[in-house]
């Protein structure tokens, strides 16, 4: 009986390592590149009626480097286009503050997405270098980001076909104005805010704006154990996890799970392109 048990035991031992070792093959090599495209409608109020049924697609924290890989980022803009999307957003984190190299970034840059009617981006905390502390390294980024179609708003507005875009810069940079920006709104007109850092649509100054709010810089936690919240996030607000959210004043919020990493690891997060479909709203 003894030696039995001693024998079960050591398979189960067996067993588990063997299991131990898949999930974390699973997690570094397959979920990191497995992106998922996720479909749903934004209702808008007032939407103009030339954008009714109109997809704007979402794309956030590509990360470009090595690490990443060009392949599996190319793959992703790729599959942004078959979309055929009439507005394309980026909400941050499109380079890597730990080092971008220049050859991969003209590689992303060049075979980025477009809208077919417009397309606008947002700095994320990695845009502004070591320690978010660089605004040079965004300015070059916002550079070359209007140069390849996809115009970086920083506390600025956008229009497109009667729907206004507000992008918001960066809340870890330290640039990120919800009150003034929030001013330059027309709020008897229909709009969406874009924003990398979900805390930031806990920032006072909102008002009366009651629309959208698109962010990413979550990745969804990157590793989610089955019915338990993911254990590091870096946001003060834990509940911004990924995916929608009713927040007060009428507001919606949208967290990206992104396309990229820092650490070559993933865990029931997939990355993720968003494709909405814009519906009017009451």
């Amino acid at each position: 009986m003894g030696a039995l048990t001693r024998r079960r035991f050591l398979a189960a031992c067996g067993a588990l390592a063997a299991g131990g070792g898949g999930l974390a093959a699973y997690a570094h090599w397959v979920e990191p590149r497995w992106f998922r495209i996720h479909y749903l409608d934004m209702p808008v109020r007032g939407l103009p009626a030339a954008l009714g049924g109109a997809r704007l697609v979402q794309m956030s924290d590509l990360h470009v480097s090595h690490e990443v890989g060009a392949e599996h980022l190319l793959a992703c803009l790729e599959a942004a286009r078959r979309l055929a999307p009439d507005i394309v957003v980026y909400t941050g984190d499109l380079t890597n503050a730990t080092g971008t190299p220049p050859d991969l970034l003209r590689r992303v840059l060049g075979s980025l997405a477009l809208g077919r009617l417009a397309t606008f981006s947002v700095p994320g905390n990695h845009d502004y270098g070591h320690m978010w502390n660089y605004p040079d390294q965004a300015d070059r980024l916002a550079a070359a980001l209007a140069d390849a179609g996809a115009p970086m708003l920083r506390n600025a507005v956008g229009s497109v076909a009667g729907l206004q875009v507000l992008g918001l810069d960066d809340l870890w940079a330290r640039r990120c104005r919800v009150v003034e920006s929030i001013r330059k709104l027309d709020t008897n007109a229909p709009a969406l805010v874009l924003l990398h850092n979900p805390d930031g649509a806990d920032l006072p100054g909102w008002g009366s704006y009651a629309g959208w709010i698109l962010s990413g810089h979550t990745h969804g936690g990157q590793c989610k154990p089955p019915f338990l919240p993911p254990p590091l996030l870096p946001v003060v607000n834990r509940r911004y996890t990924a995916g929608a959210f009713a927040l007060e004043g009428g507001r919606s919020l949208y967290i990206n799970r992104g396309l990229g990493h820092l650490m070559k690891v993933r865990f029931n997060v997939r990355p993720e392109i968003t494709c909405f479909r814009l519906v009017g709203a009451a």
